[in-house]
This record gives C-alpha cells, structure tokens and sequence, in this order.
C-alpha cells in the first residue's frame, strides 16, 4: 500500500495534521473547498513562479467564524515579508480580495530547506529548465539533504532527459525510504519542469526518522566552515613567524621608551670608517 499511496495523505490525520483546518455545512463545503485552492494558487503564483521567489513550501488555511488564518512555511522570510513588512500586508489586502472574507496572515522560517520535498523537488525541477546535467543535480540534491542529516533520500526524474527522443525515468537514491511504516516522518513532493523539449517530473522522498526524533544538522553545519578555513591562517611557517615578530616590535617599543642612550650606541658604529679614512687621506696629503 505504501508504495502506491502520497506519503503525505497515507499519513494525514494519523501522524500528520491536515492542512485545512475548519468546518463547514453541505451547502459551504463547496465554497470553502474551492476559496482554499484558489489561495494556495494565487500564494504559489506570486512567491513560487515569479522572481524575486519566496520559496514557499506549505500553506495552511484555518477558518473561524469571521476570520481565515493563513500560514506560509517559508525558506525566504524575508522575501515574503518584504521590507517593514509591506509584503504581507500586500498580501493581506489580495487574499482578502479573493475570498471576501478577513485573512490573517503568519509566516513560519524552514530552518534547513534540504530537508524540504517540496523545495527539493522545485530546486531541481528549476536546474533542469535551466539545461543542468540530470545525473549531477539529482546527485548534489541528494548528497545535501544527507549532510543535512536525513536518513534517506530519493529522487526520481522522469520524461525526455537531456532532450532525447525516448522518454525515460532516472533514479538515484541514498539511505533507506520506509513507505510502509506510518510512524516514520518521510516528507514528499511533486514538480514539474517545463522545457523546450517537454514537461519532464520530479518525485522527490526524504526519511527524517520517526515522529518525535528530532533531527539537528545546524550544528553540523556550523561547525564545517570553520575547519576549512581554519587550516590556512593557522598553517606551521605563518603561526610561528606572527609570535616573532611581535616580540621583535615589542622590544623596539622597550628601547624606545627606556631612553636615548640605547639609539646613540648604534649610531657610532658606522661612524668610525669615513673618520678613520679621512685621517688616513689627511696624513698622506703632507707627504
């Protein structure tokens, strides 16, 4: 079952919530239904299919008696934001437009966009159109969302790869995908990348453990940059020389404020050869 069913809505309302939350009669199910789909259309238009992207993820839709509460899971707040926050009253002010209703609207950070499906598959979705390697760009994605400390990945492409007459689907995977186990926490998503050759999907599955494991790649990641740039100011022939140096300026600094006399006796010792030359070309003059 688990192989042929979304991961996501094998999972909903079991370990997973559902992503409208709200009630309605026989009469406003209808309406409600499509007021929701119209939102995530119009959300995913505006931050997801043109620049400057947002890269929203997931919306969820709450509805109370007077109010619908919008959430945007984003891995560009500030893009969705906007500067002041005049982006989200924009959008407010949209939405509100839309269902004529009063729209509440919160915006959530993804803290680790590799361990997303659906910004995973959307990355790689755009690389193709972009003409990027298949093979290489699958690989990358699936390489990142390890370090960033998933237990599983796979992606698949299928379609004309690489503009070839036959269609075709590529796998590649890392790690292991348990589909069958509800209690395992596998996010997945669907795109689509339109090329001059036709429409080739993205299928992208990612394991982060059972419900309840939390995962923590930040650290991971924090403390990599450093080691690779640590080695070279650190290196032998460069860490030694800086503490010489710094004694021989601190001893200038030393005979410079213990006094004068220390200057003078280095002064003399060049002055003896021109002295010692001019006596001697005095005495042979006379002669």
């Amino acid at each position: 079952m688990g192989q042929k069913v979304s991961p996501i809505g094998f999972r909903t309302g079991i370990t997973l919530g559902w992503q409208s939350t709200w009630y309605a009669s026989k009469a406003d199910y209808g309406d409600f239904l499509v007021e929701d789909q119209k939102i995530r259309r119009f959300i995913d238009q505006k931050f997801n299919r043109t620049m400057p992207k947002g890269a929203v993820a997931k919306v969820e839709v709450i509805r109370t008696r007077n109010e619908v509460k919008v959430t945007l899971h984003s891995a560009r707040p500030g893009v969705v934001i906007g500067p002041r926050g005049g982006e989200v009253d924009r959008l407010r002010e949209e939405l509100e437009d839309i269902t004529g209703r009063k729209v509440g609207v919160n915006v959530i950070e993804i803290k680790e966009p590799d361990l997303n499906a659906t910004l995973v598959a959307e990355a790689i979705a755009e690389q193709l159109s972009k003409r990027a390697s298949f093979r290489r760009t699958m690989k990358q994605f699936c390489e990142a969302a390890m370090n960033a400390g998933a237990k599983g990945v796979k992606i698949i492409c299928s379609g004309r790869l690489a503009g070839s007459e036959m269609a075709r689907k590529e796998t590649q995977k890392l790690g292991s995908i348990p589909l069958h186990t509800l209690d395992a926490n596998v996010d997945y998503a669907i795109a689509v990348s339109r090329t001059t050759y036709g429409a080739i999907g993205v299928k992208a599955w990612i394991y982060k453990g059972k419900f309840g494991e939390e995962i923590e790649p930040q650290a991971r990641r924090r403390r990599r940059p450093p080691r690779r740039g640590g080695p070279p100011p650190t290196g032998g022939g460069r860490g030694r020389a800086a503490p010489a140096k710094q004694k021989q300026s601190n001893r200038a600094a030393k005979r410079a404020s213990a006094g004068e006399p220390a200057q003078p006796e280095a002064a003399p010792a060049p002055e003896p050869e021109p002295d010692t030359g001019q006596a001697n070309a005095a005495e042979e003059s006379p002669k």
